[in-house]
């Protein structure tokens, strides 16, 4: 018996395992469903699943309809994006009716945090989640649409050209007055500039997060303490094949164009100029001169009146914009592909006698792939590629170069070149025009067309990332590992020739012919000359490893916690000294632990553990902690009865530290090492007997100091989210910060000393804070009206609290200290008025800058020594950095129409008009003589004996600098506030059933524009601008776009 017993024993298991095995198979079954909305209307693209960690799943058809073979008794999870994800439990149905219920205000969405997600309800930090869609405004440039719609943001712009248009922000304002101040930027995880931002396509973006709080950046440590902007691109999902394509074309011109006056004002006010201050200085324009200018059928070779923006600029351009991407996957592997190029044009003229294009011509080429493929159930890698190409052709010196020469440039001397004389008819070249003896005048046309400038701009990034469920250890552990290399490289380029000038010799009225003379024949080249730039190669390796812990112990008790470990290494290839060359590293270790009881009680400590080679070894570690608390009061049993009313009320509070190794300048590298120059040989010496042997001397650039340390932020922010009627959503916070150990540059270190750098140390401290808000309305209503409205609003400010000064109080002149103001407070002279006359200069106080008259500006005196100097410069005005940011707008669609806009604000910002580059008449281009433009709005108000306005926009004229006029004052302070239209989109979407034959699913066509209106105080130029004026104007853009997909 016991010899039978084996074989008995493996028998049955045989049959149990056999039996097993087939019933399994004959449990599962065929189960069919329809999905659609609230409307009936079948939504295409749902996610079926069988379970959470199951392979087994489908997507919806075209119709809503999908099929799937599971267990009957399997619980299904369905989901897609803006609704609320369903677990239906079978319970041996098979055929499916399941109706989506939209999710307004994303209650079931999950937030990118840190190096990971959490449920939108568990999130205590201060982390603001855009749509990507919002981003999308009729630009090639990411950075240019966030301003307004994101709270705690403060952004602006101040130049439009192609390729240089990137927008300054700052996350919650600047707190800082070291060189780093801009947020860590992060896509898929990977540190990148904000140029790569910029490059980003919305329709490749899946999230987009701003953390500004300690508790929301402590997990990024010293890179994050200026706050985190996190993307993280679109990935592969289960299901068919689905393609993306869009095509913009988009005409672009400028938002507001400088006026200068007509060439005869110019010519009259100019002499009008010369004689004011000197009244036997005679004519610089003869009245002949003046007078046949104004005849139309002149000669405009013998009286040229040039208006140099409009011989160097085209009033508008035309650009263009193409994406497609590509996704799908089966159950092991899930791919997302996309391309883009995008073309922006510049509006500088081209001379047709050139063979080559100089005007801006930017071209962007970007490729994504991101792949995940499970190795196993419980095994993920992600391999992702991205690269950047950019292309930029231009002007030697850049487009907004061109726009201030055109300023520079006088209008009556020389056309900007001159037809062929009987001498010259048979000449090659252009004959461009000049004047004096040398051709040693600005000609910005020649300088526009004698070359151009070629950049290229390139980088690659490479990742790998892993992904192990380690639930076989405990449930709710993972695991994930990810390894990153960045290779860029930058180098340009010129090709030119030298321009060959020429001016008239002599000009015979009667028979209205004239002959040229050269000025430069010796110089001017017919063939390109060619120059090599700047050439700038880096590579930089990331490792990122990390512990995951997430569990829910009984249904009440959500417990998790991470580890997350990194190390960075970034190499230069060509950065000029031994220091700078080393390889840059950081490392760190960084934790976050959670607890949420009963979904209504959440509680969070992170910290961050990091290492800088910038500080010596008893300073390398900074450890950096925070916490934080939430109240999710509605979830209490005692609200139920208001769950119609307020639907949402959550509490929130956070406290850290915050690190920040960011200080001195982007070269220092270690402090505790000096900075010594072996080989200056402006510190050399002669010596021998002849003293014809020359030593370069020894210089030292910075002395070491190994007390230099990290400079530290305690943050704290405490909010609110409220939800009413299931239709409005406000977010609010309150934030402070203070910083201490800012580094500075000693203020008062004695000459005696004979040091040849400065003493740093880390004596500075600041504070901000700030209130932002956003409110959100959606609602959807039966008649296939949809509207969602949505506004922000951000407020912050900064102060000084310690900085290295000279005691200005001891000294009675309080009002010189920095502390106590805004970190970007203005300073300048109080202007009273403009002197009447000289029995008013004589009875005022002395103003020490340079010669003044009549008619110049008077300046207060503010501490009453009779004398007007340094120690009479108060602060004045507004920050130069915005303070308040808001924007507001309307999203809506009415069955196939929809249509958006969206205002954005700026508020509590002060600029200075630049008077010297406005001064009307005087040289100050510097590389060659010039003449200065006259603006219109001087023109049209300024000092003269005729007028002797005290309060004219434009003091007493004059052809020379005036440096007592030109000093930061409240007479060219101006208020940099505005409000503009800044995007506005109306869109048909096409029946489907009209585009099916061409196998697309959808087809929509819009017309779309951006900067349409602004409204602000200041008209001379697009005031977001500000002091740059002058230069590359922002643009306005309308767009005509089209999108399909397959």
């Amino acid at each position: 018996m016991n010899i039978y017993l084996p074989l008995i024993s493996r028998k049955i298991i045989t049959v149990l395992f056999v039996g097993v095995f087939f019933n399994s198979f004959s449990q599962n079954e065929i189960i069919t469903g329809t999905i659609t909305d609230k409307t009936g209307t079948p939504v295409p693209g749902v996610n079926i699943l069988e379970d959470s960690d199951s392979y087994n799943g489908a997507v919806t058809d075209f119709d809503g309809n999908f099929i799937i073979k599971s267990s009957p008794n399997a619980t299904l999870i369905i989901s897609y994006v803006g609704f609320i994800t369903q677990e239906i439990k079978l319970n041996g149905q098979t055929n499916l009716e399941i109706v989506l219920e939209e999710d307004l205000f994303g209650l079931e969405e999950v937030t990118v945090v840190a190096y990971g997600e959490q449920k939108k309800e568990s999130v205590i930090a201060a982390v603001t989640s855009v749509d990507p869609t919002e981003l999308r405004i009729p630009t090639s440039n990411l950075t240019t649409s966030l301003a307004g719609r994101v709270a705690g943001l403060i952004s602006y712009q101040r130049s439009g050209e192609p390729g240089r248009d990137n927008a300054e922000f700052f996350i919650r304002g600047v707190s800082t007055f070291g060189y780093a101040r801009s947020p860590l930027i992060l896509i898929d995880g990977i540190e990148t500039t904000s140029t790569d931002l910029a490059r980003l396509q919305p329709d490749d973006i899946a999230s987009f997060s701003i953390m500004k709080d300690a508790t929301a950046t402590a997990l990024y440590g010293a890179r994050g303490a200026n706050g985190v902007i996190m993307v993280t691109t679109k990935e592969g999902k289960q299901g068919k094949v689905k393609l993306n394509v869009r095509y913009e074309k988009a005409y672009t011109t400028a938002t507001k164009k400088v006026s200068i006056a007509d060439p005869i004002t110019y010519m009259l006010l100019h002499n009008e100029a010369l004689a004011t201050r000197n009244p036997l200085g005679g004519r610089i324009y003869s009245l002949e001169k003046i007078l046949i200018s104004q005849d139309p059928n002149r000669n405009q070779m013998a009286y040229p009146t040039v208006n140099w923006f409009d011989e160097l600029l085209e009033d508008y351009t035309l650009n263009s914009r193409f994406n497609f991407n590509v996704s799908g996957g089966g159950k092991i592997a899930r791919y997302y592909l996309a391309a883009t190029v995008n073309t922006d044009n510049g509006n500088l003229k081209i001379e047709p006698q050139n063979n080559f294009n100089n005007n801006i011509n930017f071209n962007r080429i970007s490729l994504r792939s991101n792949v995940n493929i499970n190795l196993t159930p419980t095994t993920e890698v992600a391999v992702r590629f991205n690269g950047n190409f950019d292309d930029y052709n231009g002007p030697l010196n850049g487009g907004e170069e061109i726009y201030r020469q055109a300023m520079q440039t006088n209008p009556v001397l020389y056309p900007k070149y001159y037809e062929p004389d009987a001498n010259y008819i048979n000449t090659t070249h252009i004959l461009f025009g000049n004047y004096g003896q040398f051709g040693d005048y600005l000609n910005p046309y020649a300088n526009m067309v004698r070359g151009y400038k070629d950049e290229s701009y390139n980088n690659v990034l490479a990742t790998v990332e892993i992904k192990q469920n380690l639930d076989f250890i405990t449930k709710g552990l993972k695991a994930r590992g990810l390894i990153n290399t960045s290779r860029y490289s930058f180098y340009n380029l010129e090709r030119k020739y030298n321009p060959f000038y020429y001016t008239l010799a002599n000009y015979d009225f009667q028979s209205d012919v004239y002959s040229l003379i050269a000025l430069n024949p010796n110089q001017g080249t017919e063939y390109l000359e060619y120059n090599e730039g700047a050439k700038v190669i880096s590579n930089s390796v990331y490792f990122e490893g990390s512990l995951n812990y997430n569990r829910i112990i009984k249904e009440k008790h959500n417990v998790s916690g991470m580890l997350v470990g990194i190390i960075r290494e970034l190499k230069y290839a060509n950065n000029g000294n031994l220091q700078t060359s080393l390889p840059y590293r950081n490392l760190g270790l960084s934790g976050r632990f959670t607890y949420a009881l009963d979904s209504k009680y959440f509680a969070e400590f992170n910290f961050g553990l990091n290492g800088s080679e910038r500080f010596a070894r008893s300073e390398r570690f900074g450890f950096f902690p925070s916490f934080g608390f939430g109240w999710y009061m509605s979830n209490e049993d005692f609200m139920d009865k208001y769950e119609d009313i307020i639907t949402k009320l959550k509490f929130k509070g956070t406290y850290g530290l915050v690190g920040n190794d960011q200080i001195g300048s982007a070269s220092d590298r270690f402090f505790y090492i000096s900075q010594v120059n072996l080989n200056d040989g402006s510190m050399g010496s002669m010596f021998g007997q002849e003293f014809s042997n020359w030593i370069n001397g020894v210089s030292i650039d910075r002395y070491a100091n190994d007390q230099i340390t990290w400079e530290k932020a305690r943050m704290m922010n405490l909010g609110f989210e409220l939800g009413l009627f299931g239709m409005v959503d406000i977010q609010a916070d309150y934030f402070t910060e203070y910083r201490s150990n800012i580094l500075m540059d000693r203020a008062q270190t004695p000459s005696t000393l004979g040091l040849q750098a400065p003493i740093r140390a880390n004596v500075g401290e600041a504070s901000s804070k700030g209130l932002e808000f956003t409110i959100d309305y959606k609602q959807d209503f039966r008649n296939d009206l949809f509207i969602s409205a949505r506004a922000n609003f951000s407020y912050a400010t900064s102060k000084f609290e310690v900085y290295d000064e000279l005691d200005y109080v001891s000294a009675g002149l309080p009002w010189r200290s920095r502390i106590g103001l805004n970190l970007s407070q203005p300073f300048g002279y109080i202007a009273e008025r403009l002197f009447i006359d000289e029995a008013d200069i004589a009875n005022s106080p002395l103003q020490t800058f340079g010669e003044y008259m009549p008619g110049d500006i008077k300046y207060k005196d503010i501490n009453g020594d009779g004398i007007i100097d340094i120690n009479d410069e108060v602060p004045i005005g507004y920050p130069t950095t915005p303070e308040i940011i808001y924007g507001f707008g309307v999203s809506s669609s009415y069955q196939n129409f929809d249509l958006s806009f969206f205002f954005q604000g700026s508020a509590r910002s002060s600029f200075f008009i630049d008077a010297y580059r406005t001064s009307p008449f005087i040289d100050t281009s510097g590389s060659a003589i010039g003449n200065n433009a006259l603006l219109t709005a001087w023109s049209n108000d300024y000092w003269s004996e005729n007028d002797r306005n005290l309060y004219a926009a434009w003091p007493r004229l004059s052809d020379q600098v005036v440096d007592n006029n030109n000093r930061n004052s409240t007479w060219w302070l101006r208020d940099g506030g505005f409000l503009r239209l800044k995007s506005f989109e109306i869109g048909y979407s096409i029946d489907p059933e009209k585009i099916e034959k061409f196998k697309a699913e959808s087809l929509r066509v819009y017309i779309s524009g951006t900067n349409l209106l602004t409204f602000s105080k200041f008209k001379i130029w697009d005031v977001e601008m500000g002091g740059n004026g002058l230069g590359y104007p922002i643009q306005r853009g309308v767009n005509l776009g089209l999108n399909m997909n397959f």
